[in-house]
C-alpha cells in the first residue's frame, strides 16, 4: 500500500473514524506519528506477492475457527459441505499457517460464476450499481497515487472493507470517497467484486 494511505489509516484508527476495537484502535493510540510513518515506509517498500489463490467451487472443506489463533482451519476429520453464497478462506498448509509461516498461503473458495460477475461490476459499474473501479484504483487495480491497490488482496478483506464503507464502522477520508460507490451494492455484488479483485495478480 502507498505510504500516505497507510499513514492516513493509522490516523483514522487513532482518532476513531475507523473502528477495529479488537486490535488496530488500541495499537494506533499508542503509536507515535513518527513510528507510524516509519512503519508505513517499510510496508510500502515490501513487494506484493500472491498470497491467496481464488478457486470457484460448489463445495468447500468442512472447517472450524480455532480459538487459539482465531484462524479458520479445515476439520481434521475431513469432509466437505456446500459453499453456498460465502467466501471461505483456508490455509494451504494448516500447520504452517498456525505457526505463522509467512510463505504459506491460502485458498479462497468462492461461488461458481462469482469471478466473472465481479469482473463485470468492476469493469463497467454494473449498469449503475457502482462505478468502474479503475477510475480511482488504476487501470490494473494496483493503486493510483495514494489510492491503494485492491488487486490480489484477500477477498474477505475486500468484502469486509466494502461492508464497512456501506455501514457506520468507518467515517474517515477513504470512507467519504467510497460511500456512494458501495451504496447500491447488494451482498451478492460485494461477494463477486471481492472474488474477482482477489483473483488478480497483486
Amino acid at each position: 500500500m502507498p505510504v500516505e494511505y497507510i499513514v492516513r489509516q493509522m490516523a483514522d484508527f487513532k482518532n476513531g473514524t475507523r473502528i477495529d476495537p479488537a486490535r488496530m484502535n488500541a495499537i494506533a493510540k499508542i503509536t507515535s506519528e513518527e513510528d507510524a510513518r516509519k512503519a508505513a515506509e517499510w510496508f510500502a517498500a515490501v513487494k506484493p506477492t500472491v498470497w491467496v489463490k481464488v478457486m470457484e467451487s460448489p463445495t468447500v472443506p468442512k472447517s472450524f475457527v480455532s480459538t487459539r489463533g482465531r484462524m479458520r482451519l479445515p476439520l481434521p476429520a475431513g469432509g466437505t459441505e456446500p459453499l453456498g453464497n460465502r467466501i471461505i478462506e483456508l490455509p494451504q498448509d494448516a500447520a504452517r499457517a498456525e505457526s505463522r509461516d509467512p510463505h504459506s498461503g491460502f485458498v479462497a473458495y468462492v461461488p461458481v460464476g462469482s469471478i466473472e460477475k465481479g469482473k463485470r461490476l468492476v469493469a463497467s459499474g454494473g449498469a449503475g450499481k457502482t462505478i468502474n473501479c479503475n477510475i480511482c484504483h488504476g487501470d490494473d487495480l494496483k493503486g493510483l497515487g495514494d489510492v491503494p491497490r485492491i488487486a490480489g488482496l484477500h477477498p474477505i478483506y475486500i468484502g469486509r472493507q466494502l461492508y464497512a464503507f456501506r455501514g457506520s464502522e468507518y467515517s474517515g477520508t477513504s470512507a467519504a470517497l467510497m460511500k456512494k460507490v458501495v451504496a447500491k451494492l447488494a451482498d451478492d455484488d460485494i461477494l463477486a467484486i471481492s472474488a474477482y479483485v482477489a483473483s488478480l495478480a497483486p
